[in-house]
């Protein structure tokens, strides 16, 4: 290197920062969720804490275990109250969170949605997670291929909310498109993962010449993967799927039991909400929050390998720390 070289490299490194992000005060988020104990949203609170870690920021969990707007408009006022500089609300509701939503703006209070959108009126900055009707016609199409004709039962935690609705919708719609002799029953399981199953059970044993069962969310599919496995469904020609990536799920994919399950990428769904949000206060104001699609990937037999070869935070299977190589 020529003394010239040097020369203009070190006025460079002179004047350019040694990091990207310089001293600023210690902002704190706070998630709203309508789940708060629920397996799905493990790689979720794992991307919270690794863009806190990132940004130097503090976050906070709260909500309702039981998909309550109540008891979630209470956790948002808490958090207007004590002047947040950031909310990332799980708008489950068309109407519930428009109004805490406005006050928050109006006191400076940036809000972004996440996993679950689609309130109308509510002037959120941004959306981040799964266009969810889109997922449910790709999932009513997935369902149309595997199954011919006869009774196909979908299973549902909270019938009515906007976090799983839409996937319903859609699933009805393609199944009507598709112009096979499918009838659709669509099933209520509860918000607590133990009772999903055992409504899945009950459903299965009231129904026993059903030809799939299918799901669209966490829990329920795993209730559906438990009850494949008990009654060997997979070998008598009923087909089974759904979404997410639980443990019990993602095995029985592999052991064939389920034909597959739908990947939305849960840690984006933390992890970006708190990027967002960071920026917005880091910039002034002035770097907006963006809508964020997470996307859908079909996990089957043919790629679940790697989802549980590799222990990750990414997918929930492990809390450490680290870069997966190979």
């Amino acid at each position: 290197m020529n003394r010239r070289e040097l020369l203009k490299r070190a006025a460079v490194a002179a004047v350019a920062p040694s990091t990207f992000i310089q001293p600023h005060p210690l902002w704190r988020f706070v998630f709203v969720n309508h789940a708060t104990t629920n397996p799905f949203f493990v790689p979720a609170r794992y991307g919270i804490a690794d863009a806190c870690t990132l940004f130097d920021v503090s976050s906070s969990w709260t909500g309702s275990e039981r998909s309550d707007t109540g008891d979630m408009v209470r956790a948002m006022n808490h958090a207007i109250r004590e002047r947040v500089d950031g909310i990332a609300i799980s708008v489950i509701d068309p109407v519930a969170f428009n109004e805490p939503t406005a006050r928050a703006l109006e006191h400076g209070i940036p809000v972004v949605s996440y996993n679950a959108d689609g309130g109308r009126g509510n002037r959120r900055l941004a959306y981040v997670g799964q266009d969810l009707y889109q997922a449910g016609l790709q999932f009513g199409a997935r369902i149309a291929e595997l199954v011919h004709d006869g009774d196909v039962f979908l299973f549902i935690a909270t019938p009515g909310q906007l976090n799983i609705q839409p996937r319903i919708d859609g699933a009805r719609d393609a199944l009507r498109d598709s112009g096979k002799p499918i009838r659709p029953h669509v099933v209520g399981t509860g918000a607590l993962v133990g009772a999903e199953a055992r409504k899945v059970e009950q459903t299965y044993l009231a129904n026993r010449r059903l030809r799939g069962m299918f799901a669209v969310d966490a829990g329920s599919t795993k209730g559906v993967a438990e009850v494949m496995r008990r009654h060997s469904l997979h070998r008598r020609g009923v087909r089974g799927g759904g979404f997410d990536l639980l443990p019990s799920t993602l095995v029985a994919i592999q052991d064939g039991l389920l034909d597959f399950t739908i990947d939305q990428q849960p840690y984006l769904q933390g992890f970006v909400p708190i990027q967002q949000l960071f920026l917005y206060q880091y910039s002034g104001g002035l770097v907006s929050p963006a809508e964020t699609n997470t996307g859908l990937k079909f996990v089957t037999r043919a790629n679940v390998k790697r989802y549980l070869t590799t222990q990750s935070r990414y997918e929930g299977s492990s809390p450490v720390e680290r870069y997966p190589v190979g």
